[in-house]
């Protein structure tokens, strides 16, 4: 069974009341492969998301951008996935580099917060990446399988998790991993989920990329054999977004 192309666009903490409107009737008014061919997910601001899903076209879902890692009470600021399934959210993004290196979320803290979003029936997006330092050292599967490990420590069932490689040195700066270099890493990271999970959920689990896609590259890197789809960033905010998801296209001709 093939796995379903899957692109996720992460707004970031972007956006006015307007701009958002805009976005979503660029989307809305896109012409973009079927379901069948194409899952596809925007992640608007925390403040954004009943406007967004309530405008958005039906097959297109949203995800909120982070979660809080246990039951919501006295925590101040954060928004627990009790919350986002009350307001009927599928899915969240956990783990994205940002949090990681700003917010200083540790790989062991992101494996507890995916955990507990699955355990309360929410989708989750979950990213791992390395630094470019980490890169030039050589150490990016070791990286990327720690990261990695720690979800699987907390995880037993997989059928909702799409794994995102984000290489942090990619994210915003313009650099983008070559194909090649995607391609390695999701390789990579697929034969750890092969020999440390089961070969079941190696050939199921989407690993999508994320690290400045666009309209221009995005068709290349879908070429790649093991690479599910993007996470976009800065792109999901324009009108090239639409163009990334066609790139779904090239697998369905594969």
């Amino acid at each position: 069974m093939g796995r379903k192309f899957f692109v996720g666009g992460n707004w970031k903490c972007n956006g006015t009341t307007e701009e958002v409107k805009k976005i979503v009737k660029t989307l809305n008014d896109g012409q973009v492969p079927s379901q069948d061919v194409v899952e596809v997910v925007v992640s608007p601001p925390y403040v954004y998301l009943p406007l967004v899903k309530s405008i958005l076209r039906p097959d297109f879902h949203v995800a909120a951008q982070n979660c809080w890692v246990k039951k919501g009470g006295a925590y101040t600021g954060e928004v627990s996935a009790e919350i986002l399934v009350d307001l009927d959210i599928p899915w969240v993004i956990i783990g994205h580099s940002e949090r990681r290196l700003i917010l200083g979320e540790s790989n062991e803290f992101v494996g507890d917060k995916v955990a507990y979003a699955l355990s309360k029936g929410l989708k989750v997006i979950a990213c791992v990446g390395e630094t470019l330092q980490q890169r030039e050292a050589g150490t990016t599967v070791e990286v990327v399988a720690a990261q990695t490990k720690a979800i699987a420590d907390r995880v037993s069932d997989w059928t909702n998790v799409v794994l995102a490689y984000e290489p942090v040195w990619a994210i915003g700066t313009g650099k983008v991993a070559t194909p090649a270099q995607a391609q390695e890493v999701h390789s990579e990271l697929r034969k750890w989920l092969h020999e440390n999970i089961s070969p079941e959920v190696a050939a199921t689990v989407r690993i999508i990329y994320g690290g400045s896609v666009n309209g221009a590259n995005s068709k290349e890197l879908a070429g790649q054999p093991d690479v599910d789809g993007f996470l976009v960033g800065g792109a999901s905010l324009k009108p090239e977004f639409i163009d990334i998801i066609k790139s779904a296209e090239v697998k369905k001709s594969a």
